[in-house]
C-alpha cells in the first residue's frame, strides 16, 4: 500500500505529515510530538486544542507531549528522581517537550511506515542534568498507532526517571465517555491531597479528574458510544497511568485552551510514575510502548 510523505512548515514547527491507507498522521519534530492522528471520515482520534499556539520553544497543548526524564512536577516524583536534577526551578514534565529532536529518514514497506526521532540533546546531557541517555520515538503506523519511547542509559551509573506519552484524545462528550480497565485499580486521588484510593468500576466523568492509576493491566479502552467507537489502548513497559481532565473552572486558567474545551477532550497518560518509575543500570535500555487501536462499537 503507497504511502503518501511529505515534510511541511507548520507556523513555526517543523513537521511530517504521514498518510497510508485511510489513516493521517501529523508529527513535530519538537518534542517529537504526535499532533494529529485520524482515520478515515471518522472524527479524530488524537485532540489538538483549537487555540494551539505551533511555536518554536513552547510544548504544543494537546497531541503527544513526550514527558521525560520525570512527569509532572518533579517535586512529587520520587527522591531518586529529583536528585539528579541539579538546577532551580525545574520544567513541568521534564525537559524534551519543547526542543528539537532529529527524525531519521521514514521507513515505509507493504504493511505501513515507521518513523524515528531522536533527542540529540539528551546524549549530551544537560547542565541541570548531566546523565548521558539514548532517547528515541518510534512511531508505527499501520492499522493502529504504536508509540514506542526507548531511554538507554549510556552513562556509568544507574539512573531512575519517570515518563509518559501525554495522550490527549479526542472525544465526543466527557459526560457520555467511560474508560475500562480501572476497575479494583489502586489509584491516587491529586485533587483530594494525593490520598490513596480505590476505582469501584469503570471509571465516569461528572468533574475534574487528576488521579494516577498504579498496577495497572496493559489494556485500557476508552468509550465513546456517541461516537460508536471503542478506542482500545495497550500499553508496554507500564503499570501506571495518569487519568485527566480540567473541568470547567481550570479550563478557563489553562493556556491555548478554549473555556469550553473540557468537553471535547480526555488525557489518558501512558506513564511510569511513583512506584513504577524506571532505574536503568549503566548500558540498559527501557521501552515504554503505546498502540491506540480505533474499533467500531457495536
Amino acid at each position: 500500500m503507497p504511502a503518501d510523505i511529505q515534510r511541511l512548515e507548520q507556523d513555526q514547527l517543523s513537521c511530517w505529515r504521514i498518510r497510508h491507507g485511510d489513516a493521517e498522521l501529523l508529527v513535530a519534530e519538537q518534542g517529537a510530538q504526535v499532533l494529529d492522528y485520524r482515520r478515515g471520515d471518522a472524527p479524530p482520534i488524537i485532540w489538538l486544542s483549537e487555540e494551539a499556539a505551533l511555536l518554536s520553544g513552547q510544548s504544543v497543548r494537546g497531541g503527544v507531549p513526550v514527558c521525560w526524564p520525570w512527569f509532572g512536577d518533579l517535586a512529587r516524583n520520587p527522591q531518586s528522581v529529583q536528585q539528579l536534577y541539579e538546577g532551580e526551578a525545574a520544567p513541568a514534565h521534564g525537559l524534551v517537550r519543547a526542543i528539537d529532536w532529529t527524525m531519521d529518514e521514514p521507513e515505509v514497506d507493504t504493511d505501513g511506515v515507521t518513523l524515528r526521532l531522536r533527542c540529540p540533546q539528551a546524549e549530551q546531557g544537560w547542565p541541570q542534568w548531566p546523565q548521558r541517555m539514548g532517547l528515541q520515538l518510534e512511531i508505527r503506523l499501520d492499522q493502529a498507532l504504536h508509540l514506542s519511547l526507548i531511554t538507554d542509559n549510556r552513562g556509568d551509573q544507574a539512573v531512575s526517571f519517570s515518563q509518559a506519552l501525554h495522550t490527549y484524545f479526542a472525544i465526543s462528550d466527557i459526560h457520555q465517555v467511560s474508560v475500562e480497565g480501572l476497575a479494583d485499580r489502586r489509584y491516587i486521588e491529586t485533587l483530594e491531597n494525593w490520598e490513596p484510593r480505590q476505582q469501584h468500576g469503570d471509571l465516569r466523568f461528572s468533574g475534574e479528574t487528576d488521579r494516577v492509576y498504579l498496577g495497572l493491566a496493559p489494556t485500557l479502552s476508552l468509550m465513546d458510544p456517541a461516537w460508536k467507537r471503542r478506542i482500545v489502548l495497550q500499553s508496554r513497559g507500564s503499570a501506571s497511568a495518569v487519568l485527566w481532565n480540567p473541568w470547567i473552572a481550570k479550563a478557563q486558567r489553562l493556556s491555548h485552551f478554549a473555556d469550553d474545551a473540557w468537553q471535547r477532550m480526555l488525557c489518558i497518560e501512558t506513564a511510569n510514575v511513583l512506584d513504577d518509575l524506571v532505574t536503568l543500570a549503566p548500558g540498559a535500555s527501557h521501552t515504554l510502548g503505546l498502540t491506540i487501536d480505533s474499533q467500531p462499537l457495536r
